[in-house]
């Protein structure tokens, strides 16, 4: 390891400041363009030491785990940037992941996302001899860092972490460390924890009567099984309530969550019937299904369930059809697929690269593609728009605040 002065010229896709080095780029977390800094050396990363003069796009970290000069929480990577130039480093991400691929077509700004608009967090935790170490992990480590507030999560999180961490202490059954993704519903919080052991008999009483005791939790379970739930979880998907499985993947913020709908919606137009591919537990197809016959087909038993269940016990929605299927393994073919005005897909950060090419050759008239992830996003657009399907719009929605992950929405036509 050495020690060094280097300045940085950009921010790289991860959020470190990139400076030049004699054997290429040095990687310096929590710098920023312009700044010239004294950096220890390792390889290409370098750790900051000191700052010479700070770039005029640098703000105050609004939280105080967010330090390179202590046990920082690696939650967070861009608390340092300020807002403008921070929404045109997301926007950017997606602008460069279309135009790697060729791609040069309208990028809306950025829907950008506030304080206190996580609904969905998931610490780490693990008891020690002084008792139960719980937070989110440091940068690039297993290392836990515990955090006494989080100004990302919602209130109704961070009002009731008392509660979330008496439960995780009943949880924690070992020294072994284990996940809780706490998602805030309609009913209460909703803990999932995932550990590598079984839950004991004798602990899973405790677990109950710890819950049972607590105010605002409605549900708890580990590894997939509901170990007590005093009332069901409930999300709102446009005026159709469902109880998701345990664990279930939800959009992080409701903002996002509606702001992609409308998006979506917007874009069906007056389609008649649609396709829902990678449906979840129904975020889209329920919304959709106020103005339209929707098929929504999801990979997972459970998700499906819950949204089947949410459209039979829903009025004034249009009929909902429901179907499981491994899109990764046995898309929809585009004989299929000939049947729908529109078709919206969601997938996993791996993108849909088989579905579109059967989308690529159907005549659906309109596509609506939800991503987690640029380049697989652009990916996916480069197949349908070599097939002669237009990009109206693509819209940057940011709901990992001062992350460097980024939602979009691309709306297409054929």
């Amino acid at each position: 390891m050495t020690t060094e002065t280097v300045t940085i010229t950009r921010l790289g896709a991860k959020g470190h400041g990139i400076a030049h080095g004699p054997n290429g780029p040095i990687y310096v977390a929590h710098a920023l363009p312009g700044e010239t800094v004294a950096i220890a050396r390792n390889g290409n990363h370098g750790t900051l030491i000191s700052t010479s003069a700070a770039s005029a796009e640098r703000a105050v970290p609004p939280c105080r785990h967010f330090n390179p000069d202590r046990d920082a929480c690696g939650g967070c990577v861009l608390q340092h940037l300020s807002d403008v130039p921070y929404q045109a480093f997301k926007r950017d991400l997606v602008i460069d992941a279309l135009k790697a691929r060729g791609l040069d077509v309208p990028v809306a700004p950025l829907i950008a996302c506030a304080l206190g608009q996580r609904r969905r967090v998931v610490f780490s935790a693990r008891m020690t001899e002084k008792g139960l170490l719980m937070g989110f992990n440091r940068a690039e480590t297993n290392h836990i860092v515990s955090v006494e507030e989080c100004p990302i999560a919602s209130p109704g999180i961070t009002e009731r972490r008392a509660a979330i961490r008496t439960v995780a202490s009943a949880l924690a059954g070992s020294s072994e460390t284990f996940r809780v993704t706490v998602t805030e519903t309609l009913s209460g919080l909703d803990l999932a924890a995932e550990g590598p052991k079984p839950v004991a008999e004798k602990q899973r009483r405790r677990i109950i009567e710890t819950v049972l005791a607590a105010k605002g939790i409605a549900r708890v379970s580990f590894n997939g099984e509901i170990l007590v739930e005093p009332q069901k979880p409930l999300v709102d998907f446009g005026g159709s309530l469902v109880s998701p499985p345990p664990g279930a993947f939800m959009q992080a913020t409701r903002e996002a969550e509606d702001a992609m709908a409308e998006l979506v919606l917007s874009h069906m137009g007056k389609a008649k019937r649609v396709l829902d591919l990678f449906a979840g537990s129904g975020t889209f197809a329920l919304r959709l299904a106020r103005k339209a016959r929707v098929h929504a087909v999801e990979g997972e038993e459970k998700p499906l369930k819950a949204l089947d269940h949410a459209a039979r016990n829903t009025q004034g929605l249009k009929p909902v059809s429901v179907e499981k299927r491994d899109l990764f393994r046995r898309p929809l073919t585009a004989q299929e697929l000939k049947v729908f005005d529109a078709v919206v897909f969601d997938p996993p950060r791996a993108g849909a690269e088989v579905q579109v090419k059967e989308l690529a050759r159907s005549g659906v008239r309109k596509i609506a593609a939800v991503s987690c992830n640029p380049f697989t996003l652009a990916r996916d657009l480069k197949i349908l728009v070599d097939s002669g399907y237009a990009v109206r719009s693509v819209t940057p929605v940011d709901q990992f605040l001062w992350s460097t992950h980024v939602e979009a929405v691309a709306l297409l036509e054929r």
